[in-house]
């Protein structure tokens, strides 16, 4: 599957940014749940300034590594193979269809999740206690995610500087391959000449 360069190039774009989202996230993650938050320390969040500083990267990068899958990679990969994107629910069910977000349900779940720990759990610590609690559940399905759609741009469409190989091509060295140019006929020997017989005394 060929697409223009052009397209090519964002898909690859995209792709980097979505793994370093991948990465932040689950270095953000496993940072803040090291020791897990509890309402006592949530119900205090003066006296715990680096623990309202991880609360907030985990959010930000949870709602980043979301939006970079389900909002730009995967319809810009639909787009490159030659299907009609759709709204973000259709494309997530496509994605769901071919195994590369696992369940279009629990993504749903998670952007959820994801509005109300933006929106709603600044007030209410046992809301935001239990919304963070399921978040870092989610952390390895998202992340799972996100590899195996980069996965999905290298195989369609290579890494930059290395083209994918066509279905069926040969590997180089292998049967099938195009036919070495023959090397040229070697040069027979000259003989010596040959000495005469000693004579007998």
């Amino acid at each position: 599957m060929n697409a223009p360069p052009p397209e090519v190039e964002r898909l690859h774009f995209l792709a980097r940014v979505l793994e370093r989202e991948a990465a932040y996230l689950a270095g953000t993650d496993q940072r803040l749940f090291a020791t897990p938050p509890t309402l006592e320390n949530l119900r205090d969040p003066p006296r715990q300034p680096e623990l309202a500083e991880r609360i907030d990267a985990f959010v930000a990068r949870l709602s980043r590594l979301q939006d970079g899958a389900a909002d730009q990679l995967l319809p810009a990969l639909l787009g490159a193979l030659g299907e009609t994107p759709g709204t973000t629910i259709d494309n997530l069910h496509r994605a769901d269809r071919l195994g590369w977000i696992g369940s279009s349900a629990d993504w749903m779940a998670t952007r959820r999740l994801r509005n109300r720990l933006v929106h709603e759990c600044v007030e209410d610590t046992q809301v935001l206690l239990d919304a963070l609690l399921s978040a870092h559940q989610d952390v390895a399905m998202l992340v799972g995610a996100a590899q195996r759609l980069t996965a999905e741009v290298a195989r369609r469409f290579g890494t930059p500087g290395r083209q994918p190989r066509a279905i069926g091509a040969p590997r180089p060295g292998r049967a099938g391959a195009p036919p070495r140019r023959p090397a040229p006929p070697a040069t027979a020997p000259t003989p010596r000449a040959q000495r005469p017989a000693a004579r007998r005394r």
